[in-house]
C-alpha cells in the first residue's frame, strides 16, 4: 500500500470540507423549502376550516403576518408565495410527509396520509421527476419562479430542464425570459435549442449562504450587497452620522433595507424615522449621474413604504437620491404625495439643505481619494 504524503492527505481534507460544505447547503436549501410547502397547507387547512373564515377571505394573511412580524421573513408576500406553492405542488406531500415524520416533528403528525390528496395528473405532477429529486434539485427561488408560469406543460418543460442540466435561478430565469420553451416547440431541431441552455455548474456554497431567504429561514443578519465599492460603503456611512448627529429628529432604522418584488431583490441604502415629520426618510445614492430610472426607483420604494410600512398617524414617506460624481453631485428629493402644504413647509425645514448634502459628499470623495 502506497504511503500518503502529506499534500496528498491536505487534498484529501480539501474535498471532504469542500463535499462537506455542498451538502450543508443542500440541506438549507432542502429544509427551507419544506418548511415553505408546509406554512402553505398550514394556510390552506386553516382557511377550509370552516365558513367563517371563508368570509373574510384574504384578510387572513395581512393579519398572520402582522403576528408572525418576529418570524424572519414571513411577511404578507412570502405568506401568498407559501400557499401558491402548496396549492401547485401537491405532488410534494409524499416527500414533505415522511421526511417529517423521520425528522420527528409534530406538525407531519396532522399531515394526510402520503398519497391522500396526491393527484398524479394535478400541478407540479411530472411524469420522470420524482417529488424527492424537485426538492432536491431545486431551491425555493426556483420554485418562485416556476410559479409565475401559468401553463403546467411551459412548467413542467423548465422543471426538467432546470433538473437535468443543475440551472442555477439565474439560468432558469434566464431560460424563461429567453422563451426557450416556445422556441424549442418552433424549432424542428430542439436539441440544438435546448444545448444552448445546458451546461451543469455545481452548487456554489457562497451564492447559497447570500441568498435571503436562506439567511432569513437560518436568523442570520443579512449583508446585503458584498460588492460595495469603497467609495459607496463610506459615503453611506459619511451620510447615516451626519443624518443621525443632525439632531433633526431622524431616527436610524436600517441600512441596506432588502424589499423583494416576484424574487427580484433590491436594496434601500438607507433608512430612518423622522420623529418630527412622523414619516420614513428613504435614501439611495448613485455613484453615476442621476437618471430617469434612479427616479422611478425610488418611486417604487415610496410606493411599497406608502403601503406596506406605514401605520396610523404617518405621513407619506420622503425619498432622498444622491448622485456623487467627482465634480458633478446631485441631490434629489422625491416629495409625491406631499400634498398638504403645512408638511411640505415642515419637511423643508427639517430635512437639511441639498448644499449641506453636496457638501458631504464632496468631502468624502475628497478625503478618499487624497488616500
Amino acid at each position: 500500500m502506497a504511503e500518503t504524503t502529506l499534500s496528498t492527505l491536505a487534498e484529501q481534507i480539501e474535498q471532504l470540507h469542500a463535499q462537506a460544505q455542498r451538502a450543508a447547503a443542500q440541506q438549507v436549501n432542502y429544509w427551507l423549502t419544506v418548511r415553505n410547502w408546509l406554512i402553505g397547507w398550514h394556510i390552506a387547512e386553516y382557511e377550509q376550516g370552516g365558513s367563517d373564515r371563508a368570509d373574510y377571505g384574504e384578510r387572513v394573511l395581512p393579519a398572520l403576518a402582522r403576528q408572525l412580524r418576529g418570524v424572519k421573513g414571513l411577511a404578507v408576500q412570502r405568506l401568498y408565495d407559501c400557499r401558491a406553492f402548496y396549492r401547485q405542488y401537491p405532488i410534494l406531500l409524499q416527500t414533505a410527509s415522511g421526511e417529517l415524520h423521520r425528522a420527528g416533528l409534530l406538525s407531519a403528525a396532522r399531515l394526510p396520509a402520503p398519497g391522500a390528496s396526491e393527484q398524479p395528473g394535478g400541478p407540479g405532477a411530472l411524469p420522470g421527476i420524482a417529488p424527492q429529486l424537485l426538492l432536491t434539485r431545486l431551491s425555493f427561488s426556483h420554485f418562485l419562479e416556476l410559479l409565475a408560469l401559468d401553463r403546467p406543460l411551459q412548467r413542467a418543460f423548465y422543471e426538467v430542464q432546470a433538473v437535468n442540466n443543475s440551472w442555477s435561478v439565474r439560468e432558469l430565469k434566464r431560460a424563461i425570459e429567453s422563451a426557450l420553451y416556445e422556441r424549442t416547440g418552433l424549432s424542428t431541431d430542439k436539441a440544438a435549442v435546448l444545448a444552448g441552455h445546458a451546461g451543469a455548474h455545481p452548487l456554489a456554497v457562497a451564492d447559497v449562504m447570500k441568498n435571503p431567504y436562506v439567511l432569513e429561514f437560518l436568523g442570520l443578519d443579512e449583508r446585503a450587497r458584498y460588492s460595495e465599492s469603497d467609495l459607496e460603503a463610506a459615503i453611506i456611512a459619511h451620510l447615516q452620522t451626519f443624518l443621525v448627529e443632525l439632531g433633526r429628529g431622524f431616527c436610524f432604522e436600517a441600512r441596506q433595507k432588502r424589499i423583494t418584488f416576484d424574487n427580484e431583490h433590491y436594496f434601500i441604502d438607507l433608512v430612518f424615522y423622522h420623529r418630527i415629520l412622523k414619516c420614513h426618510v428613504l435614501v439611495d445614492l448613485k455613484l453615476g449621474a442621476f437618471s430617469h430610472a434612479d427616479a422611478g426607483q425610488m418611486n417604487v420604494y415610496l410606493n411599497y413604504y406608502r403601503e406596506q410600512e406605514m401605520t396610523a398617524g404617518d405621513n407619506p414617506p420622503v425619498g432622498l437620491i444622491l448622485c456623487a460624481q467627482k465634480n458633478d453631485t446631485l441631490v434629489r428629493y422625491a416629495t409625491t404625495g406631499m400634498a398638504e402644504q403645512l408638511f411640505v413647509s415642515k419637511y423643508q425645514t427639517n430635512l437639511p439643505s441639498e448644499e449641506e448634502l453636496q457638501q458631504l459628499v464632496r468631502e468624502e470623495q475628497e478625503r478618499l481619494g487624497n488616500r
